[in-house]
């Protein structure tokens, strides 16, 4: 059917305008029809776009574009505007108070330590990390230290039930009266709990399994994370609670949902561990109230996470002293040094390529110091087989480390073991030579306090008379004089075994 050269579709013929309610109807249908359309959101950083496309155009991330229906508009004014309880007046910034907030002490020194003091009031965290590594045993044992010291908490789960909640209670210990436990999943109804608890500290496991009415996708997709997050955090800004999502991650490791999940929360955290291992590392990859370079360790046990005050004796507990191809270095997380082995192994090589494997250290600086090593020293590497790995599980991630993995490799290929009361400290360069490295002093002196006696430091450090409570300072410059004081210090039955 034809009308003012336009052809009309079967639905719009059967709603032919015959009086003015008619059109009115018409409309409304017509409306309806243009409103139901998708728009295609980017998982990494957020950006919409109108159509599918194989590239973002905006990050360049490729096949990242998720088609999610376009809901309509919001009705609570949360978002797209100032929310309930917060003022857009501006102020100076001099008449803010810092401490009209004080940090909300979780009672977990280790998690303490990497927020940089506690909770901020009104702040929303992000804790991922794999399954396993114990992201809610964690979350149940700060809400039950926050339970029992009275404050208002709320833990809400959306994949295990409050049955399962209690069994992980009891196999804790204590089991905290004041702990309000909800399980849902819609935010809706989350929030209007909310407000008739008015607690203080807000969990959330996991944002993953959160939906909101508002938008018409499954939970777990691209716009219910982003939705379900942003009235979350709008809730903690208004409400002034302290608010911790449990994230999922992929298996490349990094959270999973859209990137600007990472953008609207305060803090990131992330939770490693091996399960081979008994502790796991805590760090914080973002954090708007204080450092990213604090790492918190703890102990996984019967009764839960432990903390580690100590994290070098954990780590240095089953070492085996007298056997080549090992050497301790003091590495240094945000404020805390800590004491980790590395370890190398040399093996004849049975194919025509040589292999590098390495674990707990990137294998790009791996290579690059065994080509340094072959060939700033005498110490033959091209035909061998290299593998090295850092006790524990431990990742060590800055340069501190290459001194003590030359000196690894050089004890491993040569048969000379280092002596145990030795550690090593130093970056090196291409050219062979050791350059300094950050805060050696208090390497220095947990090394000391562990009962090493000497310690191989860049040269410009070596100079340095040591103070009483120090060990001694080797100074090395470059790589050639290291494998030459691993030669002249090795004990002297080492040299009878080795004939």
């Amino acid at each position: 059917m034809y009308k003012g050269g336009v052809r009309l579709g079967s639905e719009a013929r059967a709603c032919q305008p015959s009086s003015s309610e008619g059109l009115t109807a018409q409309r409304a249908i017509l409306g309806a029809m243009a409103k139901r359309r998708s728009i295609y959101a980017c998982s990494e950083c957020g950006a919409q776009q109108p159509r599918w496309l194989g590239r973002c155009p905006d990050c360049g991330a490729w096949d990242s574009l998720v088609e999610e229906p376009l809901g309509g508009k919001t009705s609570d004014g949360t978002l797209g505007g100032v929310g309930p309880g917060l003022s857009g007046e501006p102020t100076p910034l001099s008449e803010i108070k810092p401490d009209a907030s004080p940090r909300i002490q979780t009672g977990e020194p280790e998690l303490d330590r990497v927020l940089g003091g506690g909770l901020v009031p009104g702040s929303v965290s992000l804790l991922g990390g794999e399954p396993g590594v114990g992201k809610s045993t964690l979350a149940l044992q700060v809400c039950g230290r926050l339970a029992e010291s009275g404050r208002p908490v709320l833990y809400v789960t959306g994949e295990e039930s409050a049955e399962q909640i209690r069994l992980r209670a009891d196999r804790l210990g204590k089991v905290p009266g004041g702990l309000q436990v909800m399980s849902e999943t819609q935010v809706e109804r989350i929030l209007a709990q909310w407000d008739a608890l008015g607690p203080d500290f807000v969990l959330i496991d996991s944002i993953q399994t959160m939906r909101c009415e508002r938008v018409e996708s499954a939970a777990g997709s691209v716009a219910q994370v982003r939705e379900s997050a942003a009235l979350l955090s709008a809730k903690a800004k208004a409400q002034g609670a302290a608010v911790v999502l449990v994230g999922h991650v992929t298996k490349e490791g990094s959270l999973a949902g859209p990137r600007v999940l990472e953008h609207l929360v305060d803090v990131v955290l992330g939770f490693e561990g091996d399960r081979d291992h008994a502790f796991r590392l805590l760090r914080a990859s973002k954090n708007r109230f204080g450092s990213t370079q604090e790492v918190g360790v703890f102990t996984m046990g019967a009764s839960g996470l432990a903390p580690v005050g100590n994290p070098s004796e954990l780590f240095l507990s089953e070492r085996s002293s007298g056997s080549p191809g090992s050497c301790i270095v003091p590495v240094l997380e945000g404020t805390r040094p800590m004491l980790v082995e590395v370890q190398a192994l040399i093996a004849s090589s049975t194919y025509g390529v040589p292999r590098r494997t390495c674990m707990g250290i990137e294998d790009g600086r791996a290579a690059l110091l065994l080509a340094v090593l072959d060939r700033r020293s005498d110490v033959d590497l091209l035909s061998r087989d290299v593998y090295v790995n850092v006790a524990g599980g431990v990742r060590i991630g800055e340069t501190a480390a290459d001194l003590a993995l030359c000196l690894a490799i050089a004890s491993s290929r040569l048969d000379l073991p280092i002596p145990s009361d030795a550690a090593a400290c130093g970056e090196v360069g291409l050219g062979g030579e050791v350059r300094r490295v950050a805060r050696l002093d208090l390497r220095v002196a947990e090394a000391a306090r562990l009962g090493f006696r000497r310690v191989l430091v860049p040269p410009i450090a070596g100079d340095r008379p040591p103070s009483s409570h120090e060990c001694e300072h080797v100074p090395i410059k470059n790589v050639s004089e290291a494998v030459a004081w691993l030669r002249t210090s090795t004990p002297s039955h080492a040299n009878e075994n080795r004939r």
